[in-house]
């Protein structure tokens, strides 16, 4: 395994941080902060990015993407998070566009790769229920109505929902199956009641009352979506981590600086040892997501068994992430929890990704279900 960048991934990775960072600076993030009326997201720098060809760098070249992979992606993920960057990428093009690419019919291809790749259509998908902690077995529930589908149910903490032009929604089918269906968020029967996350983003739980949903709208099978919903949670998982990589590396950085100009007693309070040992154990802790990480997304990309490796990355993401976002606050001091001050994004950033999709006791458990199954 090469852990270094090709070409093309590095050009990602220079192209998206410069974009990203000519944007999201404090006063334009206060100001969609502040903006109630808004929906949250960044609008300019959604089509910024959709002009550089970065929205569709998975999504494959006939379909108008560069088909850089998902390595690729979870570099521009990871410049995201390092910018805190209020946008719709992860839900758009890990949630919906890459289980589409993989698993879509050819009309549902056509019908919705290409927007996405333009910034013209935004996705999302429903994977989080009350009470349940495994997207691949919902209590939602899909009644067949002759070629067509009947959904019942409920999902929280949807991801731009108000935004998008459709919903991946999976439903448990009954005797063992499991629909994973194309749902307008305007469509009759479903209803939208919006939430305020952890680190503001609008968030919603989504109710389905006798929603229709036609033949068209469903991707793969019963029988095969189980495999789908899988498919994408291990995607989803290292997402999310290489979202958290950057939120934590951000504010050891914005932390290293402070510190490095900050005095007490007359020198910089990184000379001190308290400091320094708190600074070099976080580091240590963004060294170990970032191996783990791309040690689970080579994996997935190459085609091999991956589950056990993605739940200790998500696990490091979890643990490490919060130890170095804690330190970050702790070596600001009071100015670390003024929210004011920027480095405060990046504690709230880290705790809603580390609980997205299972925190760090869920990917212990699921680790240790995986070791045993093995043994």
């Amino acid at each position: 395994m090469d852990f270094s960048y090709t070409e093309e991934q590095q050009a990602v990775r220079d192209l998206s941080r410069q974009i990203l960072g000519d944007t999201c600076n404090h006063e334009n993030l206060s100001a969609l902060e502040r903006d109630a009326a808004g929906d949250g997201y960044d609008h300019a720098l959604w089509a910024a990015l959709a002009e550089a060809n970065l929205i569709g760098v998975a999504i494959p070249e006939e379909y108008g993407g560069s088909d850089f992979g998902l390595q690729a992606l979870c570099i521009l993920l990871e410049e995201t998070g390092r910018a805190v960057a209020p946008i719709p990428l992860l839900a758009t093009t890990v949630y919906a566009a890459l289980p589409l690419a993989a698993f879509g019919s050819e009309a549902q291809k056509q019908r919705w790769l290409p927007g996405v790749a333009a910034g013209e259509i935004v996705l999302s998908a429903a994977l989080e229920e009350v009470g349940s902690e495994d997207p691949a077995r919902p209590a939602l529930k899909a009644r067949a109505a002759g070629d067509r589908w009947i959904l019942e149910g409920e999902k929280v903490c949807v991801p731009a929902a108000r935004l998008a032009q459709r919903v991946l929604v999976p439903a448990d089918t009954g005797d063992g199956g499991l629909g994973v269906f194309l749902v307008e968020p305007g469509a009759g029967g479903v209803e939208l009641a919006a939430a305020s996350t952890t680190n503001w983003e609008r968030t919603f739980r989504m109710r389905f009352s006798s929603v229709e949903v036609g033949p068209q709208d469903m991707l793969g099978t019963p029988a095969s979506g189980r495999e789908v919903i899988e498919w994408l949670e291990l995607r989803a998982q290292v997402a999310l981590c290489a979202m958290q990589l950057g939120v934590a590396e951000a504010a050891l950085r914005a932390t290293a600086e402070y510190t490095s100009t900050r005095k007490q007693f007359g020198r910089p309070i990184a000379t001190f040892q308290g400091v320094a040992l708190r600074a070099a154990d976080a580091f240590i802790d963004i060294e170990a997501m970032r191996s783990t990480l791309w040690q689970a997304t080579w994996r997935l990309e190459a085609g091999r068994p991956a589950a056990e490796e993605v739940a200790a990355a998500k696990w490091w993401a979890c643990r490490g992430g919060q130890r170095v976002v804690h330190t970050a606050q702790h070596l600001h001091g009071g100015t670390g929890s003024d929210i004011d001050y920027p480095v405060h994004r990046h504690f709230l950033w880290a705790r809603q990704l580390e609980l997205t999709l299972g925190g760090a006791s869920h990917q212990l458990a699921r680790l240790g279900k995986l070791i045993a199954q093995g043994s």
